[in-house]
């Protein structure tokens, strides 16, 4: 589907159609920029607790209320969307978040992964 610019002249394609060839829909991530599945991306929203600091939890069944970033669940996405500040752009919220939870998820995420991967290779005769 295609929208139109604010004039109603151009045809612009719409964020919310674009999908992948698949027909699944396509989120950008925060951290590379790259696009892909939503199934892909980790899901990010900012819960402010009751201090008023505001934290980025990970949205792991992708249904938590409030603006949602994208990212992909490495650390390489992760460290290059905390070093460009993303998360608060992404999610507009005026304070820097804390981002402990997403990091532990991710590094966790990273750990099994690993292991995963040293359990399925043969031992070395």
């Amino acid at each position: 589907m295609v929208g139109t610019d604010r004039t109603g002249l151009r045809p612009v394609a719409s964020s919310t159609t674009l999908h992948t060839p698949h027909g699944q829909p396509t989120r950008t991530c925060v951290g590379c920029r790259g696009t892909d599945s939503r199934s892909a991306l980790l899901r990010v929203v900012a819960e402010t607790d009751e201090t008023g600091a505001i934290r980025l939890t990970p949205d792991l069944r992708r249904c938590l209320p409030g603006r949602g970033a994208w990212l992909h669940p490495t650390g390489d996405c992760l460290e290059q969307a905390l070093r460009r500040r993303a998360f608060g752009r992404a999610l507009r919220v005026s304070a820097a978040p804390d981002p402990a939870a997403v990091t532990a998820y991710v590094q966790d995420l990273g750990t099994t992964t690993s292991q995963a991967v040293h359990e399925k290779q043969p031992p070395s005769a």
